[in-house]
């Protein structure tokens, strides 16, 4: 058993010799692979690195050349720019040089005038003195002379008292007062004859101008009121309009802020307010309810925002063909709304915004005519009741409202002062302000444009002959032909014929200052003399 013991031990260790002798081949292996491996990637990042260099280098060298180029470049540029600043430098001295040159040539030539001036300056001092001299002389001469015909005249005025038995004063007034009556008599006559030519040189141009204007200007009409009428299908449709227990129509009334009228009449009820815009959109909301046949307060209010949608792209497209028909193309648009609510509004039962265009085309025809601004007349004549749109809103005339929104809107100042001046709120000062207010009286007096109440007429008629009875001398006044005239008889004995003149001027002046009236009115003052005897 021993020997099997040390064989099988000696067996033992020389597997383990072997073992060991293999793994630490395999680690020699592992290693020297592990350092050819380092050695492969230490060679692969030196290549890299070097490659990495050259490139870096490559950079830097292609940097500083590009450096060293823009340098020689803007060197270049400064070399160039410092020599034309040298030829300007130069060309300026030299200018410099020929201007004073002139200068002092100039100087010289006016020294020498100056030189001569003064020789005849002392020159004519010579004269002066002998002319001097002389003038003593014969101012001497005519004292004398003076002397013995003031001692002539006065034995003269002694002499002539003494034949005709009056003062040299008393005689003097005479002539005095009767010359001076002769100077009246024929200055009152001259005036006449000044004014009547001017006033017929005046009206026949006046009157061409705006018999051209109006001739040229042609525009429809329409009337409106304050209220509006909606047909029914039936009368069953009042009822629904109604609702159960007057709902429907307090909702109705509420929202569109709009009176129904509902009356007898068949078929047909009323929309009643004094805001145009406001009932045209009520009539709408109206009608597509109608159209509809639900009517009910959710229903009535939307229909009602949609009918004010259309209306305000009703009034947008109204100013934008209004401006586009006079021309007009830089208005500010916050004035558009505004200005396109004036198509549902009327001054006398006629169109405000129709009376503007009017007044646009009148005005513009009657500058070229006169050689005036067209662009600024038209457009002053456009804008001038624009104030219009806003009275219910702001307090005051609306021409002022009217000048003070266009100010704010950055339109010119010859603009804004006609717009004010229209209704002579402003004294116009400017032909642009005289000629927008004979457009405005031109489109509201011509025959069909406005209508005015029983009482406004009547109450024009009275003052009309109120202001003409209250002057001295007057007897009678009547205001005939609508207005337009009044006849004016005088008492002969009181009024002659330069103060009939004098009397009817100042009567014209009152009407202007007193009355508003579209057109004009004629003032004829009648002197009449009667002769009557009875013979026997």
């Amino acid at each position: 058993m021993v020997p099997w013991l040390g064989w099988l031990t000696a067996a033992i260790l020389t597997i383990v010799v072997v073992v060991l002798a293999v793994l630490l081949w395999r680690r020699a292996a592992q290693a020297a692979a592990e350092r050819e491996s380092w050695e492969r990637r230490s060679t692969a990042d030196l290549a890299s690195v070097k490659e990495s260099a050259r490139a870096a280098a490559e950079t830097l060298r292609e940097d500083a050349e590009r450096v060293l180029n823009q340098s020689r470049e803007r060197l270049q540029e400064e070399r160039e720019d410092l020599t034309r600043r040298r030829a300007e430098l130069d060309s300026s001295i030299s200018t410099q040089r020929a201007e004073l040159r002139e200068e002092r040539a100039s100087q010289e030539r006016r020294e020498a005038r100056l030189h001569e001036r003064e020789d005849r300056l002392a020159a004519d001092l010579e004269g002066l003195d002998v002319r001097v001299q002389r003038l003593d002389e014969r101012r001497a001469e005519v004292r004398e002379q003076e002397a013995r015909s003031a001692a002539t005249r006065e034995e003269t005025y002694r002499e002539l008292e003494r034949v005709a038995g009056l003062s040299h004063e008393d005689a003097r007034a005479e002539v005095i007062g009767e010359a001076e009556r002769q100077a009246r008599l024929s200055a009152a006559q001259i005036a006449r004859d000044i004014e009547s030519g001017a006033k017929r040189d005046a009206d026949k141009k006046a009157r061409n101008i705006v018999v051209t204007a109006i001739q040229r200007v042609a525009s429809e009409q329409t009337n409106e009121s304050v209220v509006s009428t909606v047909q029914l299908p039936s009368d069953e449709m009042k009822g629904r309009i109604i609702g159960r227990e007057g709902r429907n129509i307090r909702a109705f009334e509420q929202i569109t802020g709009v009176n129904i009228l509902i009356d007898d009449t068949p078929e047909s009820v009323l929309l009643s307010s004094f805001d145009p815009v406001r009932r045209e959109i009520a009539r709408l909301t109206l009608v597509d309810l109608v159209a509809d046949g639900r009517i009910h307060p959710v229903r009535i209010e939307e229909v009602y925002e949609r009918s004010e949608r259309r209306i305000n792209e009703r009034i947008d497209r109204a100013a934008e063909d209004a401006l586009i028909e006079v021309g007009i193309t830089d208005l500010d648009p916050d004035l558009i709304p505004i200005l396109g609510s004036l198509a549902y509004r009327t001054s006398y039962g006629q169109n405000v915004l129709r009376h503007l265009v009017e007044s646009a085309h009148l005005a513009g025809v009657m500058a070229a005519e006169l050689g005036l601004d067209v662009a600024i007349c038209k457009r002053a004549a456009f804008l001038h009741d624009i104030g219009k749109a806003l009275t219910h809103e702001v307090e005051g005339p609306h021409a002022l409202i009217g000048a003070e929104l266009l100010r704010r809107h950055g339109e010119s100042e010859d603009v804004v002062h006609a717009v004010e001046a229209h209704h002579n709120e402003v004294e116009p000062h400017t032909v642009e302000a005289v000629l927008t207010q004979a457009a405005d009286a031109i489109s509201g007096s011509r025959p069909g444009a406005r209508r005015e109440s029983l009482e406004a007429y009547v109450e024009r008629m009275e003052t009309l002959e109120h202001l003409a009875t209250a002057h001295d001398g007057v007897q009678r006044a009547y205001a005939m032909q609508a207005g337009r005239e009044v006849r004016v008889m005088v008492n002969p004995e009181a009024v002659d014929d330069l103060g009939a003149q004098a009397l009817a001027r100042d009567i014209a002046r009152e009407v202007e200052e007193n009355l508003s009236y579209p057109g004009q009115i004629r003032i004829t003052v009648v002197r009449e003399s009667r002769a009557t005897q009875t013979a026997h």
